[in-house]
Formats: structure tokens, C-alpha cells, sequence
């Protein structure tokens, strides 16, 4: 392991649940997708992360099955309401249930800052999201501390800070100054990521009301200065890799130091027994195992504009393959809406079909 590494910061999210029977589609995924990262997550995951809307109706009886996925999951994990979990127009079932801690709240994480945040239960139900005076000043506080103390951080919240109906253009303009990396939200119900030059905003495709593809589960790494999402389906294959270092050109750019590395994460029951990497059509070359499944390799390359390849092969045999193009970022402005899409990307299941009830969402 090289000295000056660290472990990025990585998580998986799995989409709106929307549960309400537990003989429907969305609770046997929900299940089959604990399942799945219970068997190959292991070290790889800091944490399992739910953006609301875990109970359709807000119900006893809705969130029960909620509990019972969680309690069988063996990762930490983190879990916000939505204006679903809200329709009895209180959380106390959503706090009961659940066994949850009151937000917001910080988690210090591979020394990110962590801020999990609830936009409902100041508003009236429905999408009339708002953080309200008080959560609104522990926002400002927890961003300025960080900030002073340079440390990156991480925003989990439901849905755009653009969709909130009080504060949207402060929350946005906090956001914008701050060190915040990454902004995780759900509600939109397909996945979309806007990227606006400081700050990557990133919604994953509903688990229980999917307008577009598969059921699956994203994956997120903070890297350094570069933040990485790639989308699972549920019945793809394993072992599942995706590059953590240097950032796809649709995810920003990272300046490249002499001695700069090729990183990649890898999740998977088996033991990995090769891994390398390549630029463009040149030769592959062998990765260093760092442990809890990240590789890394030097990055040889003088230009500014290339694809890397990583591809991996675990002891059964089985291969997994990631690519990204890597070129200077073009400069992006959204302050905290959808307005800076990076659109589609079909490799990553992105279709920029917007499907879905957030507030730019197209009728179905």
C-alpha cells in the first residue's frame, strides 16, 4: 500500500422502497438485494444507504417490513424519510419502527463529514419539502465547521435542494461554498446526476415504482477530490467493479500529478486473483491489491484526453470491467437542480428519461 493512500469513502443506495405488501415485486427485491450485498459487500461498504420513501403509506404495518430487511442486513446502515414515510403527517412510526436516531445528524466517515438530513416533516405532506429555521442553521454550522476544518463532506437529503419550498436558493448557495462533494437524494424514481462543477448530485431509480429499467442498487465511492457512481442490476453478475480515481470527463476532472494513480474498487463473494488496467488500446498492466478490496496502479499517460479500462478476474473465473473517459471537465452551473444533467449514459443506466414526480419529472 502506498503511504499517501487512504480509503475512499464508499456506499451503496438502494431506491425508494415505496413497500406496502409483502407479497409484491418491490419487498422479494428488497430482500433479494440485502441478500446480494450480504454475500459480496463485505469490507467494501462503509454503509447501506435508504433516501426515503421506504413506506408507501407511512404505516405500522409498512414499515415492519422495512425493519425486517434491515435486521437482516449485516452492514451499517443509514436511512431518511420521504414524503411517503410522512403521509400520516408525523414520523413517529418512521423513528419507532425503525430504531432511528433523530435528524439531522453528522456521522464522521474515512473522515468525510456525513449530514442526513429530513426535508419532510417540516412541510405539509406531499412534496412541499422543507428543512425549516432550525435544521436550516445546523445545515449552515455543520458546513462552516467542516469547511474550516477541511474536511469534505457528503449530503443525504430526500430530494433536490431545488424542490425545497422554503430556502431552496440558501440551501443551494451553502452547498455551493461549502466543501460538500456529493449531495444523495431519491424521489425522482430514475436515476439522474447533475453534476455542476463544485458539487455531484446523484438520485437512484425507485425499488418499488420503477418508471425506467431493471431493480438494482447504485454504488458510490469519495475518492480524494473525485466522487464515482455506477449502477447494479439486481441480477447482473458479480464481481462488480468500478473505478474510483481519476473521475469520467461527465463527473469532473482530476489535475494529474506525475505520480498520479489509477484506483478501483471491487465487490465480490470470491477472492479476486488478477486485476489490471489499460489506457486506450495499449497494454494491460497488473494493479497493487491495497486491501478491502481497492487496486491501484500508477496512470501512464501524458494526454489529457483518454479512456482507461480496469477489468478484474476473481478465482471462479468470473470477470468484471469498468470504463471511463477521462478528459477537462466543461464548466456546469445548476446550483442545486437538475438543470446541470449530465443526461444520458447508457453504460451507467442513465437514459435521461426523467420519469418520475420530482419537480422537472416528466408525466408518465
Amino acid at each position: 500500500m502506498t503511504e499517501a493512500f487512504e480509503m475512499p469513502l464508499r456506499f451503496t443506495q438502494i431506491g425508494d422502497l415505496h413497500l406496502t405488501d409483502p407479497e409484491l415485486p418491490n419487498h422479494s427485491d428488497f430482500k433479494a438485494i440485502v441478500q446480494e450485498l450480504n454475500r459480496n459487500a463485505g469490507s467494501g461498504l462503509d454503509f447501506v444507504y435508504l433516501p426515503g420513501d421506504n413506506a408507501d403509506d407511512g404505516t405500522a404495518d409498512q414499515f415492519a417490513l422495512v425493519r425486517e430487511g434491515l435486521d437482516q442486513l449485516r452492514l451499517p446502515y443509514h436511512v431518511i424519510p420521504g414524503d411517503h414515510d410522512f403521509k400520516p403527517r408525523s414520523l413517529a412510526a418512521f423513528y419507532r419502527d425503525l430504531a432511528l436516531p433523530q435528524l439531522p445528524y453528522r456521522a464522521e466517515i474515512r473522515g468525510r463529514v456525513c449530514l442526513f438530513l429530513d426535508i419532510v416533516s417540516n412541510g405539509s405532506g406531499g412534496p412541499d419539502f422543507r428543512l425549516g429555521d432550525r435544521q436550516l442553521a445546523w445545515l449552515s454550522d455543520q458546513l462552516a465547521d467542516a469547511k474550516r476544518a477541511g474536511q469534505r463532506c457528503a449530503v443525504f437529503m430526500h430530494a433536490y435542494p431545488a424542490d425545497l419550498h422554503q430556502h431552496a436558493d440558501e440551501v443551494a448557495r451553502l452547498l455551493d461554498t461549502s466543501t460538500t462533494q456529493l449531495v444523495a437524494m431519491g424521489h425522482t424514481h430514475y436515476n439522474e446526476i447533475t453534476h455542476d462543477g463544485r458539487t455531484i448530485y446523484a438520485a437512484t431509480r425507485s425499488t418499488g415504482q420503477i418508471e425506467e429499467g431493471p431493480v438494482g442498487f447504485s454504488l458510490m465511492a469519495l475518492d480524494g477530490d473525485v466522487v464515482s457512481w455506477r449502477f447494479k442490476p439486481l441480477a447482473s453478475p458479480w464481481p462488480f467493479v468500478m473505478i474510483t480515481s481519476p473521475a469520467d470527463r461527465r463527473l469532473g476532472f482530476e489535475q494529474r500529478a506525475p505520480d498520479a494513480r489509477v484506483r478501483a474498487s471491487v465487490w465480490g463473494a470470491s477472492r479476486i486473483t488478477a486485476a489490471e488496467c489499460r489506457v486506450d488500446d495499449g497494454a494491460w498492466r497488473p494493479m497493487r491489491d491495497l486491501g478491502s478490496g481497492m487496486f491501484e496502479a500508477s496512470l501512464e499517460s501524458d494526454r489529457d484526453s483518454f479512456d482507461l479500462e480496469v477489468r478484474v478476474t476473481d478465482e471462479t473465473g468470473a470477470l468484471g470491467h469498468d470504463r471511463v473517459e477521462v478528459e477537462p471537465a466543461t464548466a456546469r452551473s445548476s446550483s442545486g437542480s437538475d438543470a446541470g444533467s449530465i443526461g444520458a449514459w447508457p453504460d451507467r443506466h442513465l437514459f435521461g428519461t426523467q420519469l418520475g414526480p420530482n419537480r422537472n419529472g416528466r408525466k408518465w
